[in-house]
């Protein structure tokens, strides 16, 4: 199959293929035909697999289709996609700035972390597409610097993450602002019971996209875990970047403290790495990801917020220096290789304390993921398990009664709420 017999206008295609792209990819194949149609679409794909272009191509189509201007004579906001983190809002504008190219349409990103008033001004101006985070959303919704009664098509991308940080109240809060008649399209890595609930009450008849099974991770990626001490895993890490002369190694920590350490210490190993989580400016993220997309630094350390939203060209490695709370953040992470038909390797440094979570994934995935000892740094028996620090995770239901209402402070992380600070 082909994008020209996806029924995509000249415009789309050429940018399609401005892109190096020939061949849209199964989740492609089935969204973009039924997007056209005007369907409510829940789609569920692995990560990597083409989901952005399934939305953006046939939501630029259909805007063509219906230009139109507000009562001011300014553009208003016909199409609105809601990302759970800063960083993948900002793919998903490139996305749409890329694909949009030779249309006439304008398009806004939003999200906290950065000044209001440059944002104001462009929402002044008129944008036919937003792309934001809740958090910094409803902060231009209160004071009315946002108008969205005219929105055509709503988009959820990751809504089980937007769910996971706690954005359900806002959501809310944003959904009542728009119209009731239009096209919502929700995108998903998994189906849980909160997603189908709020599904059945956005959308209307909707057509279910699923790619590969769910909670799965690329068949791409090759996945091992390597048993080592807790004390041994940044001796071990360093060892296999060097031994291996591996460059763009994208590394997962479980804290923010954690990955600011992690970053020190390779620096000291020789090894140039730099940090991404919810504490770092937006310029000093933007900075970070610029940086090792370049290669001028081998390793990215990032917190868990970084897990859906970094879009990297054939990343070839990713390691778990620590295993992640929730499991389905485990199939997230290592999600960022493996991407749009490249290969791609993913690590686990394994401790004791963290069997228990390796269960868990294990379970989640269906299947054991391959043990291999490196030799030295075979783990001491004689450890014993001890408490992860913070504990597990557990998804508990927002506060009620005088702070129901409260919504995540919007600290440069799209809203993350306090309880996943960790982050």
């Amino acid at each position: 199959m082909s994008f020209e017999s996806l029924g995509l206008r000249a415009e789309l295609l050429r940018a399609v293929s401005d892109s190096g792209y020939s061949t849209p990819t199964p989740i492609q194949q089935q969204a973009i035909p039924a997007i056209l149609e005007g369907r409510d679409l829940m789609g569920g794909a692995q990560t990597g697999t083409g989901k952005t272009a399934g939305f953006t191509l046939p939501l630029l189509q259909r805007l063509m289709e219906s230009e139109q201007t507000g009562k001011s004579g300014k553009r208003p906001v016909r199409a609105l996609v809601l990302t759970p983190t800063r960083e993948l809002a900002a793919q998903v504008a490139e996305s749409v700035e890329t694909y949009g190219k030779h249309l006439p349409l304008k398009t806004a990103v939003i999200f906290g972390g950065v000044k209001i008033n440059p944002q104001i001004e462009k929402l002044r101006r008129g944008v036919d597409i937003l792309v934001a985070t809740p958090g910094r959303l409803l902060d231009h919704a209160q004071q009315r610097t946002v108008d969205l009664r005219n929105v055509d098509i709503l988009v959820l991308d990751e809504a089980d993450r937007m769910l996971d940080m706690g954005f359900i109240n806002d959501i809310k809060k944003l959904l009542a602002l728009l119209p009731k008649n239009k096209q919502t399209l929700l995108f998903s890595a998994t189906f849980s019971d909160d997603i189908k609930k709020l599904a059945n009450g956005l959308m209307n008849d909707p057509i279910l996209v699923e790619v590969g099974g769910r909670n799965t991770a690329s068949e791409r990626v090759e996945q091992v875990v390597h048993p080592v001490d807790k004390a041994r895993k940044r001796e071990l890490l360093s060892f296999l970047i060097g031994s291996n002369n591996w460059h763009q190694v994208l590394v997962f920590t479980r804290t923010k403290h954690g990955a600011n350490r992690l970053t020190e210490q390779l620096g000291k190993d020789g090894i140039t790495a730099a940090a991404i989580h919810g504490n770092k400016s937006q310029g000093a993220r933007t900075r970070a990801l610029s940086e090792f997309k370049e290669n001028k630094v081998r390793v990215l350390v990032a917190t868990d917020i970084a897990a859906r939203g970094l879009d990297i060209d054939q990343l070839p490695h990713v390691v778990n220096y620590e295993l992640p709370n929730i499991a389905e953040d485990y199939v997230h992470r290592i999600g960022r290789t493996g991407r749009a038909g490249n290969e791609g390797e993913a690590m686990s440094l394994v401790c004791v304390d963290e069997l228990r979570l390796l269960r868990d994934i294990e379970r989640l995935m269906k299947r054991d993921i391959p043990k291999v000892t490196i030799d030295g740094y075979a783990p001491d028996p004689k450890i014993k398990a001890e408490p992860i620090q913070n504990g597990r995770q557990q998804r508990k239901p927002r506060p009620q009664g005088n702070n129901a209402n409260r919504r995540p402070s919007s600290n440069g992380n799209g809203g993350r709420s306090r309880r996943h600070s960790a982050a």
